[in-house]
């Protein structure tokens, strides 16, 4: 039985410590709940620990930078709406507030699609911990205008060349969420994307200035997180229902820049190969993620507590590479 071994494979992959820090996986084929699995370790809400936490069903998980891919969804959604501006459009246009940097001519290059594909050319680093002002995501939820600091970063390259890591982008695409559709982005995310999957219960972490953050606030089950891997993987549509554009399905899963590690980028999206399999995965610190692969009809969510942790991508790709896609092969 699939399940079964899974959960002998888990075990093996845990002795062989292949999957440290595992908090949960959800594994879903064909639109089926397949195996989960949970365990107990610490969670943290950003940098303020909870604590000892048995996970189960119906607990939250911090996710991290997952929330930027389901920030991206949201965009999607908008602009199928007219709400939001398209990808080639210019960027500080709809920042009106800060006449400063639209008249220079460098940052004036600067479009939608550049947020999106994380490849603004601002001097931008997030190598530093996360508990740390020298990280730029931290330094951005500290400034008194978290879209102007991300905005008036330095000028190092030319937009749109290389893909370089930066909340920032993400900061900017929630900004244009809540400006065009008028809501907040929680509130903007539960009437269009939560309540649509069924998904009752989340968190959206806020700012000091109560804004929710865009690029890592969000608090999610494996089981919900699972929802979104499903919606993407069925092209935007959940119980017959379109609830995202398939065109921005389509444009979102398109291969633009690649990383420094070799995975390809698309609209805040990862996109690479992984034991043969084309995958499109919505990546967090501490080995969050969340995978679709589209010619199995499968979904893995998995979430971790190895924050900041160098290794920390090992857990999930274990979780698919030792656990999942063998036990499927056996059937």
């Amino acid at each position: 039985m699939t399940t079964g071994r899974m959960s002998e494979l888990l075990a093996q992959a845990e002795q062989a410590g292949q999957v440290d820090g595992l908090h949960g996986v959800v594994v879903v084929c064909g639109g089926q709940l397949l195996w989960e699995h949970y365990g107990t370790g610490e969670d943290f809400s950003w940098e303020h620990s909870l604590g000892p936490v048995r996970f189960g069903p119906t607990t939250l998980h911090d996710l991290r930078s997952v929330t930027k891919s389901v920030t991206a969804l949201l965009y999607g959604i908008a602009l199928g709406d007219g709400l939001v501006p398209a990808p080639a459009q210019p960027l500080l246009g709809r920042f009106p507030e800060y006449p400063d940097l639209a008249a220079d001519p460098d940052r004036a290059r600067l479009t939608v699609a550049h947020a999106l594909t994380m490849s603004l050319g601002l001097d931008w680093r997030e190598d530093a911990p996360y508990d740390s002002p020298d990280n730029g995501e931290i330094a951005m939820e500290l400034a008194p205008d978290r879209c102007r600091y991300v905005l008036e970063r330095p000028v190092v390259e030319p937009p749109g060349e290389r893909w370089s890591y930066c909340g920032g982008a993400t900061a900017l695409l929630g900004k244009l969420i809540a400006d065009g559709t008028g809501q907040a982005l929680e509130a903007y995310g539960r009437a269009q994307l939560f309540a649509p999957l069924g998904i009752e219960q989340f968190h959206w972490m806020t700012g000091d200035d109560g804004v929710a953050s865009p690029a890592s606030g969000l608090r999610l089950t494996p089981r919900d997180l699972a929802r979104i891997g499903e919606l993407v993987l069925a092209g935007g549509v959940w119980g017959g229902r379109r609830l995202v554009p398939a065109s921005w399905i389509s444009e979102m899963l398109t291969p633009r820049l690649q990383t420094p590690w070799g995975a390809e980028y698309g609209y805040h999206w990862y996109l690479q190969t992984v034991a043969g399999r084309q995958t499109a995965s919505a990546m967090g610190n501490g080995g969050q993620r969340l995978i679709v692969l589209p010619d199995l009809e499968l979904v893995v969510a998995v979430t971790a507590g190895n924050y900041d942790d160098p290794e920390q991508w090992r857990t999930p790709v274990a979780v698919l590479e030792q656990v999942v896609l063998p036990a499927l092969e056996k059937v």
